[in-house]
């Protein structure tokens, strides 16, 4: 079964459930990647659902860290909340070791020397770790990598 359709199974099994919040998050999860469908008009696999999840999550966050300096700890509770549903739909992550040997072995075969190659390292290593690792911390991994 694809991602995509586990999420919709997910949006079915809340509405039986009647679990609103669930279901609310399911919901915004399912108009994110419609909306990417008929914006690029292609058919979402595995790989765009998970950047499509990485992208709701990382608003989450940025949007739990301005409620909370703003001292709205029942929107970033809320906020908490739906990220929490939708980490379930991301695929294992890689530890920092393996980020950094995956990092590492990608700056050898490409040959990159210094800062400056580094825009093309993080594209070889975007297709390569897509969804499987947090990009920023793969960021500073080829920072880490280039800098030595």
């Amino acid at each position: 079964m694809s991602l995509k359709e586990q999420i919709t199974e997910d949006m079915k099994t809340a509405m039986r459930a009647k679990d609103t919040e669930r279901l609310g998050t399911i919901r915004l999860l399912l108009s994110a990647m419609k909306q990417k469908e008929v914006d690029e008009r292609i058919e979402l696999d595995d790989v765009a659902v998970v950047a499509i999840v990485d992208k709701l999550i990382k608003q989450r966050k940025d949007s739990i860290t301005a409620f909370e300096q703003a001292a709205r700890q029942d929107l970033a509770d809320k906020e908490k909340a739906e990220m929490a549903v939708l980490v379930a739909y991301l695929p294992e992550r890689m530890s920092t070791e393996e980020v950094t040997a995956a990092v590492q072995a990608i700056v050898a075969d490409l040959g990159a020397k210094g800062p400056g190659d580094m825009g093309k390292v993080m594209g070889a290593v975007k297709a390569q770790l897509a969804g499987k690792a947090d990009m920023g911390q793969v960021s500073a991994a080829v920072k880490a990598a280039l800098a030595g």
